[in-house]
Formats: structure tokens, sequence, C-alpha cells
């Protein structure tokens, strides 16, 4: 693991604090979110035109009316009788719960804290977040969040309980955006945190959202193993998608001659000659082998996966992330594939 490099983080600490809600909501965080209203959000509400609801899958369902059929309609939605009277297919158009949470399980771990270009992955993680939480509470749903890493530490250190409208957001908001607290007492300034252990994200919300909900985990991925059946767990109670995060460089390393690399989280650091093309081709192959078994794994635990680069358009990839919603649906409804909505 040599990403998330080139900046240290606070030891861990032993004890992990209760969970934390912020009783006022810094201007900064006001801000970000004013940035976002006007720069995404307002994107968004004139492309996704009612789309916001594939976000989340409701518990229950409403009657709402009648239409002719159409291409990616789920056909269990055909009324027979309709139909057969008009000699053409109709289906019963409905109306979801909205009466849901939705859950950010955020990994704010050291390597979560690089980028190569102009962002860093906590920056695309911190601005994901702030846009759908927004576009999910507006609309009468919940949200909370369980941290991880986000004092410094290689623990979960805080939980946000649902709740919903503006002001919960900017709640969530300030929450990312803390700082790590020094731990003067452990006379190891500077140090690492220690490896990320993904699964204590994982199953410290197994404990915290009883009530079925959409949970996004937000990660980076780059953890201690021992993941994967936790992740499966909570897949088969909520509905679960994976939100990974993630930088070019850490596909492909350039040419940048000799380099040090620093691995943030073990506090590992190792020279090399990026200018090796073998060493470079080693690189990309191991890059190529983990992508290979990381998207598996994913897989293997049932859930959607969205990955968001530091080189991405916010805007574009919620589009991404709306089409794979509705092309899943498509294909649970039984739909051939060259039906679904193509991503």
């Amino acid at each position: 693991m040599f990403f998330g490099l080139f900046k240290s983080h606070p030891p861990e600490a032993s004890a992990v604090p209760a969970p934390v809600v912020p009783a006022e909501v810094p201007e900064r965080a006001d801000a970000l979110m004013r940035r976002l209203e006007w720069t995404v959000i307002r994107r968004l509400d004139g492309l996704l035109q009612g789309d916001y609801r594939t976000l989340m899958r409701g518990t229950g369902l409403d009657l709402a009316d009648l239409r002719e059929y159409q291409h990616h309609d789920d056909v269990r939605h055909i009324d027979w009788n309709v139909t057969a009277r008009q000699q053409m297919p109709f289906v019963r158009v409905f109306t979801e719960d909205r009466e849901m949470a939705a859950w950010f399980l955020l990994d704010l771990s050291p390597s979560v804290d690089f980028g190569s270009g102009d962002q860093h992955k906590s920056q695309v993680l911190r601005d994901f977040v702030a846009v759908l939480a927004r576009l999910i509470s507006r609309h009468g749903n919940r949200v909370g969040a369980v941290l991880y890493g986000s004092r410094g530490r290689a623990a979960v250190d805080a939980v946000l309980p649902a709740r919903g409208g503006r002001t919960q957001v900017l709640r969530l908001m300030q929450l990312i955006q803390k700082p790590a607290e020094p731990l003067a007492k452990s006379g190891k300034k500077g140090a690492p945190a220690g490896a990320t252990r993904l699964s204590d994200l994982l199953n410290a919300a197994t404990h915290t959202v009883r009530q079925r909900s959409t949970v996004f985990v937000v990660s980076d991925f780059i953890s201690e193993p021992d993941w994967e059946k936790p992740l499966g767990e909570l897949a088969r109670r909520h509905d679960v998608v994976a939100v990974r995060l993630l930088d070019p460089l850490e596909r492909d390393l350039p040419d940048l001659g000799l380099l040090t690399m620093r691995d943030a989280e073990t506090g590992e650091q190792l020279l090399v000659d990026t200018h090796d093309a073998g060493f470079r081709q080693r690189f990309a192959r191991i890059a190529a082998e983990r992508e290979a078994v990381l998207r598996t794994s994913l897989a293997r635990a049932g859930v959607d996966t969205l990955e968001l680069a530091t080189d991405d358009d916010l805007a574009d990839a919620i589009l991404r992330f709306v089409d794979l919603r509705k092309r899943r649906s498509g294909l649970r409804a039984g739909l051939p594939a060259h039906l679904g909505v193509r991503a």
C-alpha cells in the first residue's frame, strides 16, 4: 500500500469516543454546501428529472397511476385487465414509500487523503456525500453517518444519527471537515495511525443501522483483509452501494525519476526508480491484479459499485450511478440486459 502517501497522521488511540453530534454548523460547511448547490445540484436538477427516486429503494408501494408500457418498465407491473381492454400493454405506476434512511459509512483513513492532481480522494468523498445527502434529504428522507478515521485513529470515532433536512447535511459536512485531533499524550506526534480495518466500520454499521436502509460505503478499499464477509452480511439486510474512491496514479505510475513513496497508514518508506520501465510494468500488473480481486470481492458481496476518480466530474459520476441503479432494477425484473439503461 503506497497510497495515501506523503502525509503523516496521529497514532492510534486505545479508546473509542462516544458518538458525536455537533451543536453548531461552521461557516465553511455552509459555504461548501452553497457552492455545491449552485455548481452541482442545480445542474443535476435539470438532468435527473425525477430520477432521484432511483437513488433509494422504498420498503412499500402505493398505486399512483396507469400508463402505456415503455422500454425498461418492470414487466411484473403490467396490468393485464387494462391491457386486454385497451389492446396494448399498460403498467401500474407505483409511488415508493419514502420513509427511508440513507446511511453513509465513511472511510477517512490516511490513504484517502491522497491525490495526484488538483483533488484528493478525501475531497471527492466530501463533495459526493454532500451532494447525495442533500438530494436524498430534501425529498423527505433521513441521512446518517458512521465515520472511520476522522480523528486520525484507525477506529470508528463518530456516529451521526439519521435525521432529515439541510441542517443535518451541514452537520455531516462539519464532521467530515473536522481536522484530526492531536494525540499529545502518546508522545508520537505525526506518527501513522495504523493500517485501516474496513471490517471495523462495517461491523459497527451492523449494530448502528437497525432499520432497513440504503447504505453507501465510501472508501478506497485499501484495507486489511476480511472486510468482504461483513460487507456481504450488511448487503443481506440493507440496500448497499460501494462507492470506491481512486486516483489515476494508483493504476499507472508515470516516469518521475527517483521517488520516495511513503505509506501514511504504516509509515513504511521505499525509494523507487520510476524511470525503470520494468518497475512501472510490474507496478501496473500488480495494480491490475488488485483491481480484479477487488471487483470480484464487491460482486461476490452482492453490492452495486460506483467508482469515483479524483479527475471525475461529480455530476457525471452521479448520473452514472443513477443509470447503474436503473439497469440493476431492470435486470432484477427479468428484462434482457440489452433493454437496460446503458451506463
